[in-house]
């Protein structure tokens, strides 16, 4: 399939990044029209091909099976071919990056929040609502989708004076990138720019009444999300933001508002150490003991730098927490597809006994 010059610039608006790897994809794909999901709905997408083109597409008849798997449906900002002349999506693009977490409910299941995505804006207030044990929750979803996760810390012309860099010293030593800005500023918010140049994709995360909305405003030049005021005794917001939706923006690239979200729950495909915890991760393998459980025990290298305080206690109980976590989504994720693995056998065999029986009325019973 080729993109004429006119409907890859078009694309190039909403975020197709035109690479090398992104021609070869296109390599061996029927005649049909390319377009990004913009948002998700019950029965159907509203899918774009250009920045002011945008309209109702209808989803595979698979994808709207009761067992089929949620994160192998297309999501908001995912590439699909349609039909040449119909507005029937025929096939989801292979993906870059697939930021998801687990559903709530006590049974596994994956919730996929935004596709192809190149920078997640980890939002979060410098009010009662900043958490930097949440942050981490974060950072470690972000990493495991495979985008660049940024934090993004709003309310900083009213909390001026909070020492970010004690409280984050962890996160930045691993290399992820903080911005503190106004988010009614657009001065302030210039400095997100270079993140959302053309063909570029950007998600923002975090908490209800963290700013997101008040930021794309921004970004955006105008009012056109919806924007509320915080609780005084928390600095919670309400849900200003009600689902999933793709944005371009005037600086060339295109942004996923994603509603605020209280419960962030693992997949079990994350990864501690490429999740803001390299330096834990290394630790561990520094013990005496192969099988050290960092309880004390002598010859733990764990133990030593908490005693020299070159580990926070903070930090590392969190790390314990957020890895026991990990642990049972993993378990959970494991048993799925088992579960699924022999959905599957049981599937084939019924469909070839009902082949059988088929041919043995076709041919005569023997």
């Amino acid at each position: 399939m080729q993109l004429s010059e006119d409907a890859r610039t078009q694309l190039i608006a909403i975020g197709w990044p035109d690479d090398a790897a992104a021609r070869a994809t296109l390599d061996g794909l029927p005649a049909g029209r390319l377009a990004r999901v913009s948002a998700q709905h019950r029965s159907g997408y509203t899918v774009a091909t250009a920045i002011d083109t945008e309209f109702s597409a209808q989803s595979l008849a698979a994808w709207m099976r009761p067992r089929f798997p949620a994160e192998d449906r297309a999501v908001v900002g995912d590439w699909v071919l349609l039909e040449p002349t119909a507005d029937q999506i025929i096939a989801l693009l292979p993906r870059r990056t697939l930021l998801k977490r687990g559903a709530a409910g006590e049974a596994y299941k994956q919730q996929p929040i935004a596709a192809n995505i190149d920078t997640a804006f980890v939002v979060s207030g410098l009010d009662l609502d900043f958490n930097p044990r949440r942050l981490e929750r974060y950072l470690l979803l972000v990493r495991a989708s495979g985008a660049e996760p940024v934090l993004v810390l709003t309310k900083n012309d009213l909390h001026p004076d909070t020492d970010v860099d004690a409280l984050l010293a962890g996160i930045t030593a691993q290399g992820v990138a903080i911005h503190r800005i106004n988010a009614k500023d657009p001065a302030s918010v210039a400095a997100l720019h270079p993140y959302l140049g053309p063909g570029r994709s950007v998600v923002l995360v975090g908490s209800s009444g963290a700013g997101k909305s008040t930021l794309t405003n921004t970004l955006l030049g105008t009012q056109k999300i919806k924007t509320a005021a915080v609780r005084e005794h928390d600095s919670r917001g309400r849900h200003t933001t009600t689902h999933r939706a793709l944005i371009a923006l005037p600086q060339g690239g295109c942004l996923i508002d994603s509603p605020g979200m209280r419960e962030l729950k693992f997949t079990g495909e994350e990864s501690m150490e490429e999740g803001g915890f390299e330096d834990i991760e290394a630790l561990t393998t520094q013990c005496r003991f192969s099988d050290c459980k960092h309880n004390g025990v002598p010859g733990c290298a764990v133990q030593a730098a908490l005693d020299a305080g070159t580990l926070d206690p903070a930090r590392y109980a969190s790390y314990r927490k957020l890895e026991g976590e990990v642990a049972v989504a993993a378990q959970g994720r494991a048993a799925q597809h088992a579960r699924r693995a022999e959905v599957r056998v049981a599937d084939k065999s019924h469909a070839f006994a009902k082949a059988k029986k088929r041919g043995d009325d076709k041919y005569g019973r023997h």
